[in-house]
């Protein structure tokens, strides 16, 4: 199947009176969680209802619900949290969405059993993803304060181990470039491991502001300009699979101009996915 260009609701921090935002010509899909409410999810799903697109969930679905819960407690007791997602699965099963995106694994930082805890999460995201015959997506996150420890633990985990359970994975760019730099690694030699389970892909660059870090959109003048980092080789590389949703995943902070985001969909589109 042909790659999909996506945006996420990041980049309007899903509020409901910027959701039209979302559905512009340019892409197919939309990929959205966290939303104020009921009433908003509701009218998402009634625009999503009338238009030619398709969706996933970032999960949560609603703001401040459990996002990293999952393998220990950060804001809720995993059991909480298991509880919440299998709700979610359920509801987008029944709404038609295209996947379901978890925030798996994530460690807040060191662990004394990762591979153990990583593979009783997978046994029970399969469960669920048969249950309900919706595809589970998981991303692999930084912990507390950028901790690399996350993506390094899923670097050492065994592939073969991964595949008996038949899960899919998103990856961040903007996370996968930070922990490469805090393990010293080249982040292709953390993906491409794991080239066979992408799906979904997060685009997005980095701009550092007083120790603070932002996502900002994908852009070609990026790639030489010696302040970004340069992002075509990855991309690239992920590209040789096909069926993958890229998602637009910057967020408002930065106040990118529509003509600055629309010339990066176009270089995403033709120099790297090379759709004409």
């Amino acid at each position: 199947m042909p790659h999909k260009i996506a945006i996420s609701g990041s980049t309007i921090m899903s509020d409901i009176s910027l959701l039209h935002d979302l559905f512009i010509d340019e892409t197919s899909h939309i990929e959205i969680g966290e939303f104020e409410n009921e009433d908003a999810y509701q009218s998402f799903l009634g625009m999503i209802r009338n238009s030619n697109k398709s969706f996933g969930l970032h999960s949560p679905l609603f703001r401040n619900d459990s996002k990293y819960d999952l393998i220990e407690y950060v804001q809720y007791e995993p059991e909480e949290s298991w509880v919440q997602f299998e709700n979610e699965v359920k509801r987008m099963a029944e709404a038609g969405a295209a996947y379901i995106l978890v925030h798996f694994p994530y460690f807040q930082d060191e662990s004394k059993h990762p591979e153990k805890l990583i593979e009783e999460g997978l046994h029970r995201l399969s469960l669920l993803q048969t249950k309900y015959n919706l595809p589970i997506v998981c991303e692999p996150k930084l912990g507390m304060w950028k901790s690399a420890r996350g993506i390094e633990y899923l670097h050492k985990f065994p592939v073969s181990v991964w595949k008996k359970y038949g899960l899919k994975l998103c990856m961040d760019i903007g996370d996968y470039l930070l922990a490469s730099a805090k393990l010293s690694m080249d982040p292709l030699e953390l993906i491409q491991k794991w080239q066979e389970y992408i799906k979904v892909v997060h685009l997005h660059n980095i701009e550092f502001i007083e120790g603070k870090y932002i996502w900002i959109p994908i852009h070609p003048s990026h790639e030489n300009d010696d302040v970004h980092f340069a992002v075509k080789e990855i991309l690239s590389f992920i590209a040789k699979q096909s069926n993958i949703y890229w998602v637009l995943e910057h967020t408002p902070h930065s106040c990118p101009k529509k003509e600055f985001v629309m010339e990066g969909i176009q270089w995403l589109k033709e120099d790297i996915l090379k759709i004409k």
